[in-house]
């Protein structure tokens, strides 16, 4: 029998998959997958319930409900600056992973080439070979997450098609500076490309930092597209709706490649969403200070047990160096250890890399009620001998 797609085949069960049902198996604390504890806030979930009952529960226009596309234009208004067309200038779609799929569908064709910047999502790399185009990576530089003007010039040439940045960014909790956008936005200008911005932790930015859209500096408006996500913004990552920013002639390839995916999202959820993105700032800012402080709170615990923490300033991710921990072992074989022994699950770094990965760090996630961190401190404190190497 002949086999299935090549690419596609070639790739195992996720990093998080395995480590989920580590966790389970040794009913370990688990910090390895990022999603939130807690329902969502509840008068978003109940709009979606209210609307299954009286709303429309038939297929809803292919790019989205005018409610919820005319929400993220206004969101972008509100929030960037950014005057956005929701008629021609929106989409939505059943979550980022499927704009992301969308997008790099619509947008690429074989032998094109895209720049990303590594460590990343793991979803990217798989997507943009599916397409059949050739993924070229720049390396940031723990622990600020630094890049260099010279590592842009080593991966862009006249094939660049096309930059894919997550900002801020899973795994290393990086928020990109304006000086770094700049730096990029004048690589992609100068090669005609198009910028696709995963912007789906827009609202998880800490220490007064701002969130700086790449779609808001100059002459980036006409070649980039913006990424969001429901489920980062209102801690309901089951829902899985999201949505895209993008100038029209960019976004009509990607809409024809939507049409043949998922074709559109459940409408109670569209509606729902719709209504949370126009709550008010008290909503955003509490959001981010909230997770702010289960950073520093699962940060402590970890530095209190002898864990070099790198910085974070913004997701739902913290960093740690082993080597800087005194823990001699490679990051996969530490996160296997923590999960069985420790009873504490975390990702390994190497995870998130293409190329060069480097094996001395692992990522865990702190978007988890107080005292299910607090418990997973006491078993690393308990089990700090088991981790020695």
């Amino acid at each position: 029998m002949k086999s299935g797609n090549s690419v596609l085949s070639s790739y195992g069960t996720t990093i998080f998959e395995v480590m989920s049902r580590l966790a389970d198996q040794h009913k370990a604390v688990n910090l390895g997958q990022g999603f939130p504890d807690g329902n969502g806030p509840p008068d978003i979930v109940a709009a979606a319930a209210d609307y299954l009952a009286s709303g429309w529960n038939q297929y809803p226009p292919m790019p989205g409900l005018p409610a919820l596309r005319q929400a993220v234009a206004a969101h972008g208004r509100r929030f960037y600056g950014l005057d956005i067309d929701w008629a021609t200038e929106t989409m939505v779609a059943c979550g980022a992973t499927e704009v992301l799929a969308a997008c790099l569908f619509g947008l690429l064709e074989p032998g094109d080439e895209v720049v990303l910047f590594q460590p990343l999502y793991d979803s990217y790399v798989p997507l943009i070979r599916r397409a059949g185009a050739v993924p070229r990576f720049v390396s940031l530089k723990a622990p600020d997450w630094s890049f260099s003007a010279a590592d842009l010039d080593a991966v862009f040439s006249e094939r660049t098609k096309l930059v894919l940045i997550n900002n801020p960014q899973n795994p290393a909790g990086k928020v990109w500076t304006r000086a770094e956008l700049e730096l990029l936005a004048g690589r992609v200008i100068a090669h005609d490309a198009i910028a696709l911005c995963d912007e789906v932790y827009e609202h998880l930015v800490f220490d007064g930092r701002p969130h700086i859209p790449l779609m808001t500096l100059p002459g980036m408006r006409e070649r980039t597209l913006r990424i969001g996500s429901a489920g980062k913004t209102f801690s309901l990552t089951g829902w899985k709706v999201g949505y895209l920013t993008a100038p029209p002639h960019l976004l009509a390839p990607v809409m024809k490649a939507h049409q043949f995916l998922t074709f559109t999202t459940a409408p109670n959820l569209q509606h729902a969403v719709a209504l949370g993105l126009s709550k008010d700032d008290g909503y955003f800012t509490g959001l981010a200070s909230d997770m702010q402080a289960r950073r520093d709170r699962l940060s402590a615990g970890l530095s209190a047990v002898g864990l070099a923490v790198l910085p974070c300033a913004g997701t739902y991710f913290l960093a740690v160096d082993l080597q800087a921990s005194g823990i001699d072992m490679a990051d996969q074989d530490f996160c296997r250890l923590l999960t069985e022994r420790v009873g504490v699950a975390a990702i390994p770094f190497s995870a998130f890399y293409e190329a060069d990965a480097p094996t001395h760090l692992a990522r865990f996630c702190f978007c988890k009620r107080d005292e299910i961190l607090d418990e997973a401190i006491a078993r690393l404190i308990r089990g700090r001998g088991a981790l020695a190497g």
